[in-house]
């Protein structure tokens, strides 16, 4: 680790791209490729800046069987989708959808031959039917450099427009099924981030940070310091870009407030004393893979390697926010709930000064939220729905614990305690999943009686 608190940008780098013996070997393949393709064209290159070129390409690619030219097709359709406008990509997804969708007609003949002889050959030419030839296409375009990342990339540009264009859910059904096994966990790496990782590193966990900002190189330095930790998953096909990563503070006592554990002047306890591990912040950092979980085999094999580090360390908790509670607080109907002289001031937004009442109301607001109100048949906050599916019990919550802009407009500056009991997070978790039933502590469940 340096000495001096220089940016890591100024650490020399590892030579660019050492390629492994596959890469170049695809490489050289899709040179040959290049050549055949112009040869075919006469010279002329492809043009793929517009949605309708890159369509053009897509068909080529998909009805091609050619190896060579076949990994030159799908380079060129990642290049061309670099390079398409922002306002153009909805035309292109449009064109995917549509044009390379089932055959309902093609579905129901193949139901009907099975139906009527209920053979394996039978059962897969139904298969084949069901599966829309976009999934081919998108695996042929995963087999060149950049094709995972690509494609990662137009999920994330995608999902924004589901909900204003529902024609579109198949290629999000269809890229969600493909990443669930590109991405499974054992593909996946864990390493732990220090000062001394490489610059690139650093550099995207201080652009990913999604739940306390990261203000520059002294306060990511802070934040990996002796007594904190972070610890990220890593995927081949994405080097050095990090899929999701969980920050750590290592303390003698469960966390109450959010700004002691972010301070950069801060003085740590001895090491005898440690034997708290708080997980303070966990953040995803790809749109395009949401609903790819990561972050529960994340702080599963986290503890694991602390606990080889550190065999000490009996205290596995968060301090999390709650980042649906303000939104549901201001639209829910809160009679009954509270005094109802007190509802007009809950639902007023905060300042940094709170009277105790308020906040006595808002514990007891925010405990209902976590434990009654549900999306189907999980909590309806998401922090809350992660944790308490990993296992953890909810544990305790503080008000105030977080007066930051965030902390206020998401949370009303509560934040809340999910302990990770080692010895009881598989019953947790599967209680929660079989029966619906939330782990939680008499001290949060008396806030309803």
């Amino acid at each position: 680790m340096p000495d001096q608190l220089t940016s890591p940008t100024e650490q020399p780098k590892p030579a660019a791209g050492a390629m492994t013996t596959i890469g170049r070997t695809i490489g050289s393949v899709m040179d040959a490729g290049r050549d055949i393709l112009a040869r075919r064209r006469r010279g002329v290159p492809a043009a793929a800046n517009s949605a309708d070129a890159l369509m053009v390409l897509c068909r080529e690619l998909l009805d091609h069987r050619g190896e060579a030219s076949g990994l030159a097709l799908a380079g060129e359709i990642i290049a061309g989708y670099q390079q398409l406008p922002a306002p153009a990509r909805l035309d292109f997804f449009t064109g995917l959808a549509t044009e390379f969708d089932v055959d309902a007609d093609e579905i129901i003949a193949a139901a009907e031959q099975y139906r009527e002889q209920p053979g394996l050959e039978n059962l897969w030419t139904l298969t084949r039917a069901v599966e829309a030839p976009r999934q081919k296409l998108f695996r042929r375009i995963n087999m060149v450099p950049d094709g995972t990342r690509t494609l990662v990339a137009m999920r994330g540009h995608m999902l924004p427009m589901l909900r204003a264009n529902p024609g579109l859910r198949g290629i999000d059904s269809d890229l969600r099924h493909l990443f669930i096994s590109w991405f499974n966990k054992g593909f996946l790496e864990l390493r732990k981030i220090d000062w001394s990782s490489p610059a690139m590193v650093l550099e995207k966990i201080i652009d990913y940070e999604a739940v306390h900002q990261i203000n520059g190189w002294e306060d990511l330095r802070s934040r990996l310091r002796e007594d904190r930790r972070c610890f990220a998953f890593f995927h081949p096909a994405l080097a050095n870009d990090p899929l999701v990563f969980v920050e750590i503070a290592l303390t003698d006592s469960l966390p109450d407030d959010m700004a002691p554990l972010l301070k950069q002047q801060r003085t740590s306890p001895p090491a005898k004393r440690i034997n708290t591990v708080v997980f303070y912040s966990i953040s995803n950092c790809h749109p395009g893979l949401a609903g790819i979980s990561f972050g529960n085999f994340l702080i599963k094999n986290v503890v694991e390697e602390l606990k080889k580090e550190m065999p000490g360390l009996k205290t596995f908790v968060t301090l999390s926010p709650v980042p649906g509670f303000r939104r549901w607080l201001v639209d829910a109907d809160l009679e009954g709930l509270i005094d109802d002289a007190l509802i007009p001031r809950v639902k007023q937004p905060l300042g940094k000064v709170v009277e105790g009442v308020v906040y006595d109301a808002l514990l007891k607001l925010c405990a209902h939220y976590l434990l009654v109100e549900k999306s189907g048949e999980a909590p309806i906050d998401p922090v809350a729905r992660f944790h308490l599916g990993n296992g953890a019990r909810l544990h305790r919550m503080y008000g105030g614990a977080d007066l930051s802009v965030k902390g206020r407009e998401q949370s009303a500056g509560i934040m809340v305690n999910y302990l990770y009991d080692l010895e009881k997070i598989e019953e947790n978790h599967e209680a929660y999943f079989d029966k619906g039933k939330i782990a939680v502590s008499r001290t949060i469940s008396r806030l309803l009686a």
